[in-house]
């Protein structure tokens, strides 16, 4: 399920099934029978046909594939865009909503990617000593949906399931770095800077100088960022089957860390990164299941 290269109209609860004249499909039977039963089962089906379409879907052509009469679909594609769950793009189609995509994200900790990455991020957890975080892109921010804790004293506040923005942290840098340009500029001028610390990038153009540096060494660093006295250095994880960008990281203290320190990470995260990919494409891609 992916949102990559859209443009989003947020909290648009205007009337759906405004894409041309509301008149020009033939009216529909009120009491046609519905393939699910009751409103949450109405609701859903609508969800689960905008969720799974491989191209954003306009109110005719949802009313074209379900049963439900023109008046209760208008009903259910206003809830959902109400509940957040479906957004509206500006040429009236529908895509997954943001809210829906934080629930998906919190369910990662049980879901395939996190059980394919396991060993890998135990693995770096056990050559550093420090903190690894395993995230996944949702829009603007990083979800994180593994992490194992250093054994040092001072630990991380960061936990499995909350989100984090992508500019002002290393694993956020490292998945932007893997978006087509246009899309990651895009996505870098929609962000609302706030300077977390002195060191915060806090426009587009800091953060976009800095991804092209990422781009060409496969390594984003967190340079006491997004909190004072906390470094990072990760790299981006993508699965283009399933239209999946997560990353990888080691997080510490900076004063726990030197410049050598760093350079070994950076091997390490590079390598991590790499063997969850090259595990993901058996474990995750569509042939897998056949």
């Amino acid at each position: 399920m992916s949102v990559e290269g859209h443009t989003y109209q947020h909290n648009v609860v205007g009337a759906p099934g405004t894409d041309g004249d509301p008149c020009e499909d033939s009216p529909r039977d009120e009491h046609a029978p519905s393939r699910s039963t009751g409103t949450l089962g109405k609701a859903l089906e609508v969800l689960d046909m905008i969720a799974l379409s491989e191209q954003p879907l306009r109110f005719t052509d949802i009313l074209r594939q379900t049963d439900q009469p023109r008046g209760t679909l208008h009903r259910q594609i206003k809830n959902l865009l109400e509940e957040g769950l479906i957004c509206q793009n500006a040429d009236q189609s529908y895509i997954p909503g943001l809210r829906l995509l934080k629930l998906a994200a919190r369910a990662w900790s049980q879901n395939s990617f996190r059980l394919i990455a396991e060993s890998h991020v135990r693995s770096l957890h056990a050559a550093t000593g420090e903190t690894v975080h395993l995230g996944v892109m949702n829009d603007l921010e990083v979800i994180y949906v593994d992490k194992l804790e250093t054994r040092q004293s001072v630990r991380m506040h960061s936990q499995v399931g909350n989100a984090s923005p992508l500019y002002c942290t290393g694993i956020g840098k490292a998945m932007m770095a893997l978006l087509p340009r246009e899309e990651c500029v895009a996505r870098a001028r929609r962000i609302s800077y706030k300077r977390h610390t002195a060191a915060t990038l806090y426009t587009p153009e800091l953060l976009l100088g800095e991804i092209e540096i990422i781009r060409e060494t496969g390594i984003a660093h967190d340079r006491e960022e997004h909190e004072p006295g906390i470094r990072c250095v990760a790299a981006g994880i993508n699965n283009t089957d399933i239209d999946l960008i997560g990353g990888v990281s080691v997080t510490a203290p900076a004063y726990r860390i030197d410049d050598k320190t760093v350079e070994n990470w950076q091997h390490l995260v590079r390598e991590a990164a790499a063997a969850i990919e090259l595990d993901m494409r058996s474990g995750l891609g569509p042939r897998s299941h056949e």
